[in-house]
């Protein structure tokens, strides 16, 4: 597989790239009702429908999956004989947090200091151009090598797992010989990334009960349970005193053996203040690749303003877990709800509800189409060796595809570099990264069809 002509036809399509991204950018698809209408991720799911129909993909549907969303599939046969890859994004995106701290409007493509801002730039609208542009590069220049299948997930940042179950159900749908997962990125710019590993997770709704009302907190404060107090002492009771995740029967001091996230590079990418340290023990890549890690996302109780002099009688809050490789996301369930219950004081009522979960996942880097990838990535990065790294975030639908299909090659690659600010205010994408990473799965797809040749 030559790498100029390719190059060529992917750096002209860049504008191409650019004025779709921005269309899809436009779409408010968080896949939350309460935060925006089902309709704006219907449209999305309609956008991506005509882009593969306009690509000559057959088999076009718009699948309801059983969570109350929609993912996209479509087939593009290719030669006979040919092996089939199945290419995975997600059109859903985070909400945009506040919206004020944008610099730009979330829901619009930007261009500022060379790159492109929006929700979904990087994570994963950008994967579904990368895709499109790799397929299209390819069929100006002989045709697309393999059959392809494409998926791109309606509800993949909720974490309801509507995709995993209509894939379970529909076990023929995705079968592939390889899958290429558009929704992982490079350790940092430039520098071409394949992600081996990516952790778990569990997401709980939490609620202390401790009054049948709020009690005024001068006639009964100082006897009274006060129920935020209750909460506040069982979450803290989930990290050390250095800060490190301490749900009781997860290991803490698994170590990572492979590439290395340097602490003054990472306090860099994480904007962390001056003079404030990182929590947990052990390299960077040990805390974010290879060990639990637990995260309050959020807690109801009184705002600040508007607060009355009471005791609470009740209080919630919704508590993230990412789980390593190793470790079943069921069983690390079961051990931090055991760990809340056994940990909230005055015989509190504490109550759990189990919102979402998703597997770790492992990928084997010695199969065939990893030598293609390495190849492939080293050609569009100008002689840059591929780069193996973990991911501290989830994907659960990886798990899923690993246990139907255990015969297929598992790949992650993206646009989620630590410059995109992903799930944060602000997130960009870098359009050279599109489009080396464009060129990068075309030259991949010819590379993997001649290996199977």
């Amino acid at each position: 597989m030559e790498k100029a002509p390719l190059a060529a036809t992917v750096a002209a399509l860049q504008p191409r790239a650019r004025a779709e991204l921005a269309e899809l950018v436009a779409f408010k698809s968080v896949a939350d009702p309460a935060q925006f209408p089902r309709s704006e991720c219907e449209a999305a799911a309609g956008w991506v429908a005509d882009a593969l129909r306009a690509e000559g993909f057959e088999e076009v549907a718009l699948l309801d999956t059983p969570d109350g969303t929609q993912s996209v599939y479509g087939f593009l046969p290719g030669p006979a004989g040919a092996p089939t890859v199945l290419l995975y994004a997600h059109y859903d995106v985070q909400p945009p947090l506040d919206e004020d701290a944008w610099h730009t409007p979330p829901f619009e493509l930007t261009e500022r200091d060379g790159r492109w801002y929006g929700r979904g730039a990087a994570d994963c609208k950008g994967g579904v151009i990368m895709h499109l542009t790799a397929l299209r590069a390819l069929k100006e220049n002989g045709g697309v090598p393999v059959n392809v299948k494409m998926i791109v997930e309606g509800s993949e940042e909720q974490g309801t797992g509507g995709l995993e179950r209509y894939a379970e159900a529909h076990p023929e749908l995705l079968t592939a010989d390889t899958i290429v997962i558009g929704d992982a990125g490079n350790f940092r710019v430039g520098l071409p990334t394949v992600t081996a590993t990516l952790r778990g997770m569990t997401l709980l709704r939490v609620s202390v009960d401790t009054l049948e009302g709020n009690l005024h907190s001068g006639q009964f404060g100082g006897a009274a349970p006060d129920a935020l107090a209750a909460l506040i002492r069982a979450l803290d009771s989930l990290r050390a005193e250095d800060g490190s995740t301490t749900v009781k029967g997860l290991d803490p001091d698994a170590e990572w053996d492979g590439l290395q996230y340097p602490e003054e590079d990472f306090r860099k990418d994480a904007k962390v203040l001056d003079g404030v340290g990182l929590i947990g023990s052990g390299t960077v890549a040990d805390r974010i690749w290879a060990r639990p890690s637990v995260t309050v996302l959020g807690i109801d109780c009184p705002p600040v303003i508007g607060a009355t002099p009471s005791v609470q009688a009740s209080a919630r809050a919704l508590v993230s877990l990412r789980v390593p490789p190793g470790v079943d996301a069921e069983e690390a369930n079961r051990l931090l709800a055991e760990h809340l219950r056994s940990s909230v004081p005055w015989g509190a009522r504490l109550s759990v509800e189990q919102i979402g979960q998703g597997q770790p996942f492992r990928a084997d880097t010695t199969s065939p189409a990893y030598a293609a990838m390495r190849e492939a990535m080293r050609l569009a990065y100008d002689g840059q060796e591929m780069a193996i790294a973990g991911q501290g975030g989830s994907i659960p639908l990886c798990n899923t595809l690993a246990s139907l299909y255990p015969e297929a090659e598992l790949l992650l690659i993206g646009l989620s570099e630590p410059e995109a600010q992903i799930h944060a205010v602000n997130e960009s994408v870098s359009p050279e990264e599109l489009e080396k990473l464009s060129l990068t799965e075309a030259l991949f797809l010819g590379m993997y069809a001649e290996s199977k040749g």
